[in-house]
């Protein structure tokens, strides 16, 4: 499903989904780093680390690259919650410190889809990176289960700013972020408040703010959205009476006839082998009802002109149903920055497509504002 703000019809409904898909998949290798709990084997497909359970064999969506050494890493944001993620180092790194890159998205998904794919292929060109499941979503902690927070998901990636800045090989002080999707709005939120990021890149963003509380194109009237939060408000009732939340219905699971393009193209994303994988919310998963009550209220790119001095790069394809969230930030914010629009692209073609994804310019953007 789409990353938008709940369908009033929606919200009448209620299922029965339970959690994460938890299934029989595979993980990464389980390889320890300085300053972080050891992993430690419990079963042939499971590590441990930092209380988590994470899957031992590789499960990304792309392939691994034999130009980088990949390891599995957890650590803890500010409000304790344990984060799982992938660290990507280039094999043939020099002796000194190299500048890192944390990488985040897309709003739904997990870490072996996109921003695993973004993370590994920024290694291969020199770069330590980091890619990271948001909490209480994928092998990062975190109850009740698939529920999103503006402010916790900000946090997220200053927590992941934390963890790849006390690493011995990384220059901390040449750190870079990339957000895709709906944590492209994220990660702007989180650049603005945190001055150790040296330069910022949004691909394919979205502004989950913005869309949770005024729908696509900014069409929800006021009284829909009173409608909206009074039912959401009255779920809180039925969630604590129940002691577990409701979830709403599972994303991207059915296209029905007269659906717009987006929406098929999410399912044959979230729903296909190119980019299915059991622990994304939006692979047949959902999120809680209630997880748009604390997007409602919150507009999370208020500040981005304080980005600046700090360059940012938004990327969105010239197709995208979301491009004029990205036309609308880039207005916004304030120099440097720079917006490229990628010919014929839509929103999901910037996820995995490398003949779109413009990773010559992405690499040119950060080797130039990531400079020793």
């Amino acid at each position: 499903m789409n990353e938008a703000t709940l369908n009033i019809e929606n919200l009448k409904r209620r299922t029965a989904l339970k959690g994460v898909v938890q299934g029989s998949i595979l993980a990464g290798l389980s390889v320890a780093l300085g300053g972080q709990t050891a992993l430690a084997q419990t079963s042939s497909a499971m590590i441990e680390s930092g209380g988590l359970r994470l899957t031992r064999e590789w499960d990304k969506l792309f392939p691994k690259s034999d130009k980088v050494d990949h390891q599995k890493v957890t650590f803890k944001n500010r409000y304790g919650i344990t984060l799982a993620a992938d660290l990507y180092l280039p094999k043939n790194r020099a002796t000194q410190r190299l500048a890192a890159i944390v990488v985040g998205g897309p709003f739904g998904a997990v870490k072996e889809q996109s921003s695993g794919l973004y993370a590994q292929i920024m290694a291969e060109r020199g770069f330590v990176a980091l890619a990271f499941d948001g909490s209480y979503t994928g092998e990062s902690g975190g109850e009740p289960r698939n529920v999103a927070s503006p402010d916790i998901n900000t946090e997220d990636f200053m927590a992941a700013v934390d963890f790849i800045g006390l690493q011995p090989y990384v220059d901390r002080e040449r750190i870079g972020v990339i957000g895709i999707c709906g944590w492209g709005g994220m990660a702007l939120n989180a650049v603005a408040a945190d001055k150790r990021v040296r330069a910022v890149v949004a691909s394919t963003m979205y502004d989950m703010t913005r869309v949770m509380s005024k729908g696509y194109n900014d069409v929800v009237t006021p009284a829909q959205r009173t409608q909206t939060l009074e039912q959401l408000s009255r779920q809180r009732w039925e969630d604590a009476a129940n002691g577990k939340p409701a979830y709403q219905p599972p994303y991207n699971k059915d296209v029905k006839p007269g659906d717009a393009q987006f929406m098929v193209d999410y399912h044959d994303y979230y729903m296909t082998p190119r980019g299915y994988h059991p622990r994304a919310v939006n692979s047949g998963n959902a999120w809680t009802v209630t997880t748009p009550l604390s997007f409602m209220n919150m507009p999370i790119l208020t500040y981005i002109k304080e980005i600046s001095p700090r360059p940012i790069l938004f990327v969105h394809g010239e197709k995208a149903h979301s491009l004029y969230f990205a036309q609308t930030a880039y207005a916004a914010a304030a120099e440097p920055k720079e917006l490229v629009i990628i010919p014929g692209a839509s929103h999901i073609d910037l996820y995995d497509r490398v003949d779109k994804i413009p990773f010559d310019k992405i690499t040119d953007f950060f080797g130039k504002h990531l400079k020793g």
